[in-house]
This record gives structure tokens, sequence and C-alpha cells, in this order.
């Protein structure tokens, strides 16, 4: 049984999308680490992965935790864990990219095949009542609508928590907005969950919000939220030069890309399993797929073992044409003992 422990792009264009799928595989596997970057689709893979390479492929599999910036330096400077299911290269893109031209990181696979979404949102019960809502022009001329939570005459942008990279962003773009002349604060809502639970009690009790969210995420799959259009496009060089550049001296509002999610592995590592290389680049979602994954998993409250074994049992059909016909055959019969 894989274990859990402690954890003591772009990148070379490396892609291994261009393996061909084989009917079987022969060599044997060695040791692999997986990190588990504490999201939920990312807990959800990670799972995923142990279960398949462990019963399919006999590798002797442990799950360690992570995040983005760690995880990163850790393979880049010290080469393990082998394999990081979730990356939003964009949001540590230099890192990525340094990692990449010194050859110790490859992509191993797009995660997310049409990518995630990031943005700035409010409840679709708000534009339909106000369409201009949509817009940030929209946002800035009702900002009253948006009373922070300890200080009424204020009002809340909900950000993205510290400590992760999208803070960055969110900070850079709130201050290219100004929208602190309109009367807006910076909220931190302290973690993923706060952020999360603030946006589900606005809903249900159909008040006014506006933050920063991202999508494939279960609550994107059960709650009707508008993308506000900052009314500028994608700036591609602003986005990457200043956007996601921490302390950035004068940044200018872009809307973000859509964003790549990509599974990263070290180049050792590539070269060791080239079978195991063939699953990653077959290993997909849409962003839809995943966002009904998520919603069960809420729904449940399944931790990553039990949601692994969930969607295994349930979605042949989608991850059998990700992995030779034998490695099929051995992981239904690891699913058929469960």
């Amino acid at each position: 049984m894989f274990k859990k422990a402690p954890l003591a792009m772009l990148l070379t264009m490396a892609s291994f999308s261009s393996f061909a799928a084989e009917n079987t595989f022969t060599a044997e596997c060695g040791s692999v680490t997986i990190a588990d970057m504490n999201l939920g689709s990312a807990t959800l893979v990670a799972n995923i992965d142990a279960f398949i390479l462990e019963h399919g492929y006999d590798c002797d599999v442990e799950i360690v935790p992570g995040n983005s910036t760690i995880t990163a330096a850790s393979m880049i400077e010290k080469n393990t864990p082998d394999i990081a299911p979730e990356f939003w290269t964009n949001q540590i893109r230099a890192t990525l990219v340094k990692g990449g031209e010194e050859g110790r990181i490859v992509v191993a696979g797009d995660l997310l095949s049409d990518g995630a979404v990031s943005g700035f949102w409010v409840p679709a019960y708000m534009v339909a009542k106000d369409p201009s809502l949509a817009t940030l022009a929209g946002i800035k001329a009702n900002a009253k609508l948006f009373k922070h939570p300890e200080d009424p005459s204020r009002s809340a942008f909900m950000a993205c928590p510290a400590g992760w990279t999208c803070q960055i962003s969110t900070t850079n773009l709130f201050n290219a907005m100004d929208l602190a002349d309109y009367g807006f604060d910076l909220v931190d809502p302290g973690s993923g969950a706060g952020l999360a639970g603030s946006m589900v009690k606005a809903y249900e009790n159909k008040e006014a919000w506006f933050g920063y969210y991202w999508s494939p995420t279960a609550i994107m799959d059960k709650y009707d939220m508008v993308r506000v259009d900052f009314g500028t496009g994608f700036n591609r060089e602003e986005f990457e030069n200043c956007t996601i550049i921490e302390d950035c001296e004068n940044p200018k509002v872009t809307d973000y890309p859509a964003a790549p999610v990509q599974t990263i592995v070290t180049t050792s590592f590539s070269k060791r399993e080239p079978e195991v290389m063939q699953y990653l680049s077959k290993r997909s979602f849409t962003n839809m797929q995943m966002n009904q994954q998520l919603a069960w998993i809420q729904e449940e409250q399944a931790d990553g073992d039990y949601a692994a074994e969930h969607f295994l049992l349930n979605n042949k059909a989608m991850w059998s044409q990700w992995v030779p016909k034998n490695v099929v055959k051995k992981v239904e019969i690891a699913l058929a003992d469960l």
C-alpha cells in the first residue's frame, strides 16, 4: 500500500504527449514520490496516480505533502518529489522556467486539457438584477454594495490567502484597478477554506460578494458565479512581467489568461520511468469533469484515498484510456479487492 510521509515550463518544452500507447509494459517500476498540493483536485489526482502506479505498475509509492513554491524548489534543488500532479504553471512561471532551462524538471502532460480559469467573481443573482456588475466599471460604481464584514463603511474585496502564489496577482490587480480609491479593502480570508466560506455564506444568504476565485472547484460546480470583465483583455507581457511578480511597482490591469494546469516531473524520473511517463502524458481531465469530481468529494466529505477509489470504480471508460490493457486488468483486480 502506498504511504504518506512528511516532505523533508515554460519548462524545457520536453513533453511526453507524443508517446504512443502500448498494449503492455514490461519494465520494473521502482520507488516513486508524489506531491499532494493540499487542494481538492491535487489531492484527488495524487491518490489516483498512487493507486494506478502501485497496483498497475508495481511501483513503491509514497505521497508527500507540498505546495507550489516548496515543491518546485525541492524538485529543482533536491530532485524530489518525483511527480507533482498539479502545477498552475502561470502562477510560478519564473521558477519553473529556470528549472526547465537547467534540465532539472519537465512537463509530463496537461492535467486539465482545457486549462483552469482564474478571475474576480460576483454571484449571478447580482448580475441578474444589475448587468453592469459583470464589469469592473459596474463594480466600482456600486462599491457600497460589497460591505466589509468588519467595517460596513468600507467595501470588501476577498483576496487570495496570504502565502498562496495567487496572492501576488490579486494584490497587484487590486492596486492597478485603484480599488482602494473606491472604498475597497483587500481582505485576507486567512485560508482557502475561509475564502470559500465567505462565498458560500454570501451566496446562500443572497448577499453581495466580490473576490478572487478559480475553477475547477466544487464551489464553481454548485454555485452560479459570473467572472467580472476587466475591460482590458489579456496582456501577456504585463501579466508575466508584472502581475505575477511580487511588489511590481507599476501594475496595470490585465485579465487572467486561461491557466495551464500541468503535471511536472523531475528529469531524472522522466528518464528512469518511461512507462509511467506514458501514463502521465495521457492522464487528463476537462474543467467540467474535475468540477463534477470535486463537487462529489465535497458532498461526501471524502478523503483522497476514498475519492480516488470512487473515481476509479465509476469512471473506467475514462481512466482505461490512459494505460495499457494489462495495467487496466491489474487495477481492476485491485479495485475488486477493496
